[in-house]
């Protein structure tokens, strides 16, 4: 018969150590094969948004500039209260820089509207988007409209 030792009681507790290995394990697996089941380049259809206007405290001038499909530039400069300056004529990326400029030199805390045509080329807006904040534009916006 076994020598029963009186000191010693047996342990119930679960020994964690061997799960904890394989949940490292396991996680590792997971951080090396998810990054390549990740569609690289998926075709994507924006959806249309449905958003309220943020209300404002005091009348605020609001300054648009609209990309149309063929890549011209048009700017709308007013406050919520009257328009005044609206250009009919389409604008270049230079000629649009030169606008922001004087944009900027009159109020820096100018904030930029940004309505791109749904056929727009993304580039187009990308590139108004770089120029606006070349020129010192901090607060910009994108505009979409309701479904």
């Amino acid at each position: 018969m076994g020598v029963y030792r009186a000191g010693r009681k047996p342990k119930a507790e679960m020994n964690v150590v061997p799960y904890i290995d394989v949940m490292l394990v396991l996680l590792v697996i997971f951080m090396v094969t998810a990054p390549m089941l990740t569609p690289q380049h998926v075709p994507v259809e924006l959806p249309k948004v449905a958003s309220a206007a943020l209300p404002s405290l005091a009348p605020q001038q609001i300054v648009t500039l609209t990309v149309q499909e063929d890549g011209g530039y048009h700017w709308h400069v007013g406050s919520e209260l009257n328009e005044q300056d609206v250009t009919d004529s389409a604008m270049s990326l230079p000629q649009m820089s030169q606008r922001i400029q004087m944009l900027v030199a009159s109020d820096p805390q100018t904030r930029v509207f940004i309505r791109a045509d749904t056929h727009a080329d993304y580039g187009h807006v990308v590139a108004a988007m770089s120029a606006l904040q070349n020129n010192g534009i901090t607060r910009l916006g994108l505009l979409t409209e309701t479904p």
